[in-house]
């Protein structure tokens, strides 16, 4: 996860794997991705905001390879033993804080991004980066959710969007140069959102080629 102001996302990484729903998410999110995305074995691609690389690994065999990019050493130590566990040869971690600067480096035919973008401030430079990232006719993949009101986190440490409009982010992918968007449902989460009451958020996938 990207954004840890207010928030230790250094301290959750070791049990982050461990919550059956965020799994299953991103195993849902994967399976829409690759329903939508040809992945080929001659593509370099970019997840950002990564975690633990829930997403980075269930991409990782249809790809030459994938980058995941986190401002949390200690989400990206929890990938790192992945990888190493696993001998996989096209998969890096690279650390990167946009609130201290930094920049995307390298360039990719895809970038993906799932469940980051409500905690990011400002979503419009960092468009520009995906767009500025990507090779010609490359292709951005988001996941995050729909409105959701401020009930999604039991603490509202690190977010800054209780999700987003569609149309808007429709909008805001056309202003930062990118063509031929595509928007979905990629996932459900069912939460409690008090003692008495569960309810179910949506997760819109929206696609857009450079």
């Amino acid at each position: 996860m990207m954004n840890k102001e207010g928030r230790n996302f250094d301290r959750e990484a070791a049990a982050w794997d461990l919550n059956p729903g965020r799994v299953k998410v991103a195993a849902d999110i994967a399976q829409t991705i690759l329903s939508q995305i040809k992945l080929t074995p001659d593509m370099d691609v970019l997840d950002f905001g990564c975690g633990t690389g829930l997403l980075t690994l269930a991409l990782q065999p249809f790809v030459r390879s994938i980058t995941g990019v986190d401002s949390s050493p200690g989400m990206l130590g929890v990938l790192q033993n992945k990888i190493s566990d696993r001998h996989l040869k096209n998969v890096n971690v690279l650390p990167l804080d946009l609130e201290q600067g930094g920049i995307l480096q390298g360039c990719f035919h895809l970038i993906v991004s799932s469940m980051t973008l409500h905690h990011i401030k400002a979503i419009e430079p960092l468009f520009a980066q995906f767009h500025h990232a990507l090779y010609p006719s490359g292709l951005v993949c988001i996941a995050d959710l729909d409105p959701e009101g401020g009930q999604f986190h039991s603490s509202p440490d690190g977010v800054f969007h209780h999700g987003f409009e569609r149309e808007a982010m429709r909008r805001t992918l056309l202003e930062a140069g990118f063509q031929d968007i595509r928007m979905m449902q990629a996932a459900q989460i069912e939460k409690p959102v008090d003692d008495h009451q569960t309810r179910v958020f949506t997760v819109f996938l929206i696609t857009g080629r450079r």
